[in-house]
């Protein structure tokens, strides 16, 4: 734990160098959601709309504002003002809140702790390097601005307790989870089916005992956090505001998933109609930036509704449910769980980019068991953190955010190295030689493993070649060619192109999850 303190302090050090920087509207969100927990008494949180950033996060993200807000009005009263402290920026909130998130972090670092201190040591310092130091984290919490490492940290800790076999624990910890942030709720059904089978499925009297013990545990939670709102008879606004649906399918910048190629396709239907003389009418409402709005509409194609993506996850996921349901290993839960919300991603409704987190990070433990799963992690990390660059954009986080990638990838470089060179892969190979003879994966054999190290495909090779191709384009030749005539293209040239890699690395999991034998 002393070893991971000081690389959660290095972490902390850049942090602290950042607390200037930019900051997004998710930073007067939380600091409204500051206010309102502190201004006015529970009955009224979820229905405030003195700031259009209403409450819209579970009860318990909510208590956990009210506990910051304490603080808050000790250090300046400004803060928690409802009327006054609208649009504060002043030094004190500007600092506050960012240590806030800094200190937070002390969850993810428990997480990982926990996951990793049965480990050896070379790869428990290379989760700590992928997870501790993730330039996803400092990009999306420590710039932009929110708390997604204190809530992935909530995850790990679940995902700890599964492995270790402590089945009500791990439950009792990911329904705390849902009750800071609902939209962790897609690896509900892998959890549901996990401990039904791996917990519960043991005899009709200790089966239905455990499921009864496990069952009131979750209610236990629940009544909790939403207790107070039923009593005070909100619960209907209290999900009102937690599901938005009309925010509509995308959000303003389109998320990187499928839903990019099913607009594209719309668009492009409709322009090859009109310039053929068909009456296509262009719709009125456009895709929203976060505040609740008309769904979003189509020209061609048929609308998606809210219904409909949740019926794409859910089959999406459906082989993972059947590996977990026929084979429940401990061992499996963190790349079921890491697969489950790959699916969320590229199929749900008005996903934001920022949840690519959801899935790079817990990867990161399963990124260390083999060199194959270590050259899918390298690939998709560096993917899915180009696709949070159009978060910062104003020029002076430019070179920030490219140092963070740069030194992201040669450090991730050096480090599966290091791990997979060419005599450790030697006996990593010897030692699961004959579990690789029952996975039957296909790939790179054992044989090539050994000769080449740590190398990545040509495919991963190429695609990462075009990812610099398209930030070229999308910074500099772009604004030099066009000026400020269709702004819209870099970032859609983005979307598509990420969307495109996160769907490989979806297909890629999915195909590892299939090949995958029951013991």
């Amino acid at each position: 734990m002393a070893d991971l303190l000081w690389f959660f302090a290095i972490s902390s050090c850049l942090k602290l160098l950042l607390i200037p920087s930019y900051r997004s509207t998710d930073f007067e969100v939380h600091r409204n959601w500051l206010a309102l927990t502190h201004s006015l008494p529970l009955s009224q949180w979820y229905f405030d709309e003195t700031s259009p950033w209403t409450l819209d996060y579970p009860p318990l993200f909510a208590y956990f504002e009210r506990f910051l807000s304490i603080f808050a009005y000790l250090i300046d009263p400004q803060i928690v003002d409802l009327q006054k402290g609208l649009n504060y920026t002043s030094n004190t909130v500007i600092f506050f809140q960012r240590i806030t998130v800094i200190l937070s972090d002390s969850c993810l670092l428990y997480g990982v702790y926990r996951l990793t201190k049965d480990l050896d040591s070379r790869k428990r310092i290379l989760i700590w390097v992928l997870v501790v130091w993730s330039p996803m984290l400092v990009i999306v919490d420590h710039l932009h601005f929110q708390y997604n490492g204190f809530l992935l940290g909530v995850l790990l800790i679940s995902l700890s307790f599964l492995e270790q076999g402590k089945d009500l624990a791990g439950g009792f910890f990911f329904a705390v989870l849902l009750c800071f942030k609902h939209l962790f709720a897609v690896a509900a059904p892998v959890y549901f089916v996990y401990l039904f089978r791996h917990y519960c499925w043991c005899g009709l009297v200790k089966g239905f005992r455990r499921l009864s013990v496990l069952g009131a545990v979750v209610v236990a939670v629940f009544a909790v956090a939403y207790g107070p709102f039923i009593y005070h008879g909100q619960i209907q606004q209290v999900l009102r505001r937690m599901f938005p649906f009309g925010r509509g399918l995308c959000h303003a910048y389109w998320a990187p998933n499928f839903w990019v190629f099913y607009i594209i396709l719309d668009k492009g239907l409709a322009f090859l109609l009109r310039k053929l003389g068909f009456a296509i009418q262009t719709p009125e409402a456009s895709f929203t930036g976060g505040l609740v709005g008309d769904s979003s509409p189509f020209a061609i194609l048929p609308q998606i509704t809210p219904l409909a993506t949740f019926a794409m996850v859910l089959l999406s996921l459906s082989p993972c449910l059947i590996k977990a349901w026929r084979d429940p290993r401990p061992g499996m839960i963190s790349r079921w769980v890491t697969y489950a919300y790959t699916c969320g991603f590229l199929f749900g409704w008005h996903v934001h980019e920022k949840a690519s987190l959801h899935f790079v990070i817990p990867l990161a433990f399963v990124a260390v068991q083999s060199l194959e799963n270590a050259r899918h992690y390298f690939w998709l990390s560096i993917v899915s953190c180009y696709s949070l660059f159009p978060l910062l954009f104003e020029a002076q986080e430019y070179p920030i955010k490219v140092l963070l990638l740069l030194l992201h990838s040669i450090i991730l470089w050096l480090a599966f190295s290091a791990q997979f060179t060419k005599g450790e892969e030697a006996k990593a190979a010897a030692r699961i030689k004959k579990k690789d003879e029952q996975l039957k994966l296909k790939g790179n054999s054992n044989r090539a493993d050994k000769k080449e190290g740590f190398v990545i495909g040509g495919v991963e090779k190429s695609y990462l070649v075009g990812l610099l191709v398209v930030e070229i384009w999308s910074q500099f030749l772009h604004p030099l060619i066009f000026g400020d005539k269709l702004p819209f293209v870099p970032l859609m040239l983005i979307s598509i192109y990420c969307g495109l890699g996160i769907m490989y690395s979806w297909i890629w999991q999915l195909r590892w999850i299939i090949r995958s034998p029951n013991l």
